[in-house]
């Protein structure tokens, strides 16, 4: 299947799998969706993480995540995914305008000149760049 936007279809595939209950879900990976990975896991979004490799030569791999609930009720600890940069309409900022997502609880994910990373370190390594999505 052929996705135009890869990282929408990353964020859909998580918030699908959190209102279905399900533990884990599996995604197609690449270099991108494996640090958007490895950034929730390091926030403490997700449970843990496992990147397969491809069967075949040439192939992608996947990623198997597993999802974080709260013990008591049952809700998932992501409230809220949402893709801020769209294939249609990309949404840079400076250093001075990254953006603080619920003053500091939530993590807005950004694709910097010295790579992907939250808008905490981009804002210590004093960069701007594109903002990829919003997570609380």
């Amino acid at each position: 299947m052929i996705v135009t936007d890869p990282i929408a279809d990353y964020l859909t595939r998580i918030r699908n799998a959190q209102t279905a209950g399900h533990r884990i879900v599996e995604i197609p990976a690449s270099k991108m969706k494996k640090r958007l990975t490895e950034i929730l896991y390091e926030n403490g979004f997700i449970l843990k993480y496992k990147f397969e490799e491809p069967a075949k030569k040439g192939h992608q791999g996947a990623i198997k995540i597993a999802l974080k609930y709260d013990q008591d009720t049952k809700v998932p600890v992501i409230r809220k995914l949402t893709r801020i940069s769209k294939p249609g309409l990309r949404q840079y900022v400076g250093t001075g305008n990254l953006p603080r997502v619920i003053n500091g609880l939530g993590i807005a994910i950004v694709s910097t000149s010295k790579g992907v990373m939250t808008d905490k370190h981009a804002r210590k390594n004093n960069v701007g760049g594109e903002v990829l999505c919003h997570i609380y």
